[in-house]
């Protein structure tokens, strides 16, 4: 068993989430400590912008303060856990998707992981998804691995579902290898985009706006025509894989509670593709905190709709500690990604180390 920080920085783009977990990067996990890290309003806004406009010349800059802000991350997690930095075997470092299109064998995750060492003095592993998308994976979800490690003990079936600003779940069977990810459709991210757009509040907090609002069924029908709702998965999302252009004539509150209802109606439609029913939903996320769209799921799922936190988990801390769990994997030379989570052709190591020091 070892010890490992993650950090996780989501397409919600509120900040950065610090875990560390013991592990030994297969049967064995256990939470330690957790920390968060949230963005200025200025640096959100520098980040919205270029997720608009990639080859924006001001990226070198943006990632350089990015990578410095998860350095923060990682100092405050040992400051106030009391952590030795000589305890950590190394850091799992994901980074900030700006640009994910596997259909072209394309993905970018921002983020130094060269800088990042040299500034926090521990080993880095980084770019988790880049050889998962060059051999014909979707490079995403990759946490299941991760929730079936956390799921051990738990009657399966059950779904794991992660509302950041894209959704994505794990179907995690009654057989040790039953596992099946992809990305179900928006999470946050177009209710984000819209009240942003609406009001300079970076989301619905406590869903206020949606609770106010009237769901627009004609608009949710003509969302949910969208192609990639028919693909098979497994199959992953950009975060502007959807935009809210046909909302424009909706108020604020019905746009909200329309972009709500078709969160959960994505989650929904995604139950068709499970092997076996699920029983139970676990959400994990920012998603969870928001009433409306807790509201939503239950009306659309089967099987009963619970924060992760109903089974002990942090589900803020769940995807930085995929991470760590992640690293270690691929300091060992092991799998992180299958073919029924990303649609690789088999079984994919991946990660980049840069040592401390070097």
């Amino acid at each position: 068993m070892e010890i490992l920080i993650g950090l996780m920085s989501g397409t919600s783009l509120d900040g950065v989430d610090v875990a560390a977990i013991e592990t030994d990067g297969r049967s064995r996990v256990r939470s330690l400590c957790f920390e968060s890290l949230a963005y200025s309003d200025a640096f959100r806004d520098r980040m919205r912008q270029l997720l608009k406009e990639p080859d924006d010349p001001s990226a070198t800059e943006v990632e350089r303060d990015l990578t410095l802000q998860h350095a923060e991350a990682v100092e405050r997690l040992l400051e106030r856990s009391g952590l030795p930095r000589k305890a950590v075997r190394a850091i799992g470092f994901h980074g900030q998707t700006i640009r994910h299109d596997p259909s072209k064998r394309y993905t970018w995750q921002m983020g130094d992981g060269a800088l990042l060492s040299r500034i926090v003095g521990i080993d880095v592993v980084t770019d988790f998804r880049s050889a998962d998308v060059r051999a014909g994976g979707q490079g995403a979800p990759l946490a299941p691995l991760y929730h079936a490690v956390k799921s051990v003990d738990l009657t399966k079936p059950l779904a794991i579902l992660n509302l950041g600003g894209v959704g994505n779940v794990t179907w995690v069977g009654p057989d040790r290898e039953a596992i099946l990810a992809f990305d179900t459709g928006p999470g946050n991210a177009l209710i984000d985009d819209w009240v942003y757009r609406a009001t300079g509040r970076a989301c619905d907090l406590g869903g206020e706006f949606a609770e106010r609002g009237r769901m627009d069924p004609c608009v949710l029908a003509e969302l949910l025509t969208h192609s990639y709702f028919e693909e098979k998965p497994p199959k992953s999302l950009d975060r502007n894989s959807f935009s809210f252009s046909n909302l424009e004539e909706l108020s604020l509150e019905d746009g909200a509670a329309t972009l709500t209802a078709f969160t959960a109606a994505a989650v929904g439609r995604g139950q068709a593709f499970f092997p076996l029913e699920a029983t139970r939903w676990l959400v994990c996320g920012g998603g969870r905190h928001n009433p409306a769209i807790m509201k939503a799921l239950a009306g659309e799922l089967t099987g009963s709709v619970e924060p992760v936190e109903s089974v002990g988990w942090n589900g803020d801390a769940l995807e930085a500690e995929c991470f760590a769990y992640l690293a270690s994997r691929s300091l060992q030379g092991l799998p992180i990604s299958l073919p029924l989570t990303t649609g690789v052709p088999h079984a994919m190591r991946g990660g980049r180390l840069f040592a401390a020091g070097v």
